[in-house]
């Protein structure tokens, strides 16, 4: 399943309310997936599920702050952090794709 987390925390790209960017992403890209409320995702007001997903704990080989916007994370069936990938990781990239799918015959 694929979560999105909306942030403004990028040079103000998302500054709308929650049903905006909901409307946005839905009209602008198809998205149909659940979209949550907007919510800090670096910074002192770090959602504590970033808190998670950056630390080193959770993510040994991924850890560290986010660099912008569109960093996806796959999480396996029992709740660890699998895969970390960048802005520029596309959802269609192979590099993504090929560990969703190994994950899932697991």
């Amino acid at each position: 399943m694929v979560l999105g987390f909306p942030s403004n925390d990028f040079m103000r790209q998302e500054p709308g309310s929650n049903e905006e960017i909901q409307s946005f992403c839905r009209l602008n890209y198809g998205v149909t997936f659940p979209m949550f409320a907007k919510i800090a995702v670096k910074g002192s007001n770090q959602h504590p599920l970033y808190t998670w997903l950056t630390a080193q704990a959770s993510t040994p080989e991924g850890a560290g702050k986010i660099s912008w916007n569109f960093n996806k994370f796959l999480i396996s069936r029992d709740g660890k952090v699998i895969g970390r990938f960048g802005s520029r990781t596309a959802p269609d990239d192979k590099e993504l794709l090929q560990p969703i799918k190994d994950t899932l015959v697991q």
